[in-house]
């Protein structure tokens, strides 16, 4: 079949059971992954940047060829340049400093005007914290503003979640033919997590958040370490909009060594090429299994691609 267009491929991911991960680790259960990083844009956004565009389309918010800004650490500003490039809205992506080069230069090519913004006082390089989200914050809105343009605001925009709860959860339930027993998923925005558990609680299956060691302000504990390599998301935010009804059975906190040796793991026994969140995902699924989900079946998202992080110390 010829589809009219890259955004009408945004969905449908297939899934790989991880089995030689399991055996490897002598885990009691299955881990299943989703491949969001083969998606156009190379990661889960494309699924929430086209959510978000068509129901502002739809809805008039976004007018035909009004511009849209969006503060991204690079994943949703590939998607939204993608969606944005083919409906014909010009699009500027806001990024911090922080977030690797590869990112923006991906979605210069895609067509996007890229903005880097410089990072909060103290900040490390390749580490991108809520302050620098911020800043990044400040600098969308300022832009918003002055072209009088269309923020997508994956952080608040009821696209976000809707994309997960009508694509990403009832795809691993279908998928997993009704096999799957929880889910776990690295919070950034949280649209995942929120609209896939929105889906999979009704199938009683147990979903948690994950988060970095020592940043685990979703879980309610006080951040001691802001700071961490897994980029996208773990911003030490406690108050995310699309998580605030959200029915979760637990809190899972990932060190950014057992993400990036998970990642390395992902890619050297299963052959997946995927980032820093996916790794952080495999390790909290990892915990699942050594502990309250024993014997179960865990699913995950394979967020983004490792060639978003070629420039980073993910890959030797």
């Amino acid at each position: 079949m010829i589809l009219p267009s890259v955004i009408d491929v945004i969905g449908d991911t297939p899934m790989v059971e991880l089995s030689r991960v399991c055996a490897q680790q002598k885990l009691n259960g299955r881990i299943i992954a989703k491949l969001d990083y083969l998606l156009p844009g190379f990661s889960k956004k494309d699924r929430a940047a086209k959510s978000i565009i068509e129901t502002a389309r739809a809805d008039g918010t976004l007018s035909p060829g009004q511009t849209v800004v969006e503060l991204t650490s690079g994943n949703m500003g590939t998607g939204l340049a993608i969606v944005c490039g083919i409906l014909g809205h010009p699009f500027v992506a806001v990024m911090s400093a922080g977030n690797s080069i590869e990112r923006a230069r991906m979605m210069r090519a895609l067509g996007a005007e890229v903005v880097i913004v410089p990072q909060a006082p103290g900040s490390k390089p390749g580490e991108v914290s809520g302050a620098d989200l911020e800043l990044v914050d400040v600098e969308a809105k300022r832009i918003t503003a002055a072209r009088n343009a269309f923020r997508a605001d994956q952080f608040g925009h009821s696209g976000n979640p809707k994309a997960h709860e009508t694509g990403t959860g009832p795809e691993i339930w279908a998928q997993s033919e009704g096999t799957v027993t929880a889910f776990c998923d690295f919070a950034g925005s949280g649209g995942t997590l929120a609209g896939a558990a929105e889906y999979l609680n009704r199938h009683g299956v147990r979903c948690y958040v994950v988060e970095p060691a020592g940043a685990r302000a979703l879980a309610g504990e006080p951040v001691s370490t802001p700071d961490h390599p897994i980029q996208g998301g773990g911003y030490a935010m406690g108050d995310l909009v699309h998580l605030k009804d959200s029915r979760l059975a637990g809190h899972l906190a990932v060190s950014g060594k057992a993400a990036r040796d998970c990642a390395r793991l992902l890619a050297r026994t299963e052959g997946i090429f995927a980032g820093y969140s996916a790794g952080a995902n495999l390790a909290a699924a990892i915990e699942l299994l050594r502990g309250p989900e024993e014997g179960g079946c865990v699913a995950i998202v394979m967020c983004d691609s490792g060639l978003k992080y070629l420039s980073t110390d993910l890959w030797e």
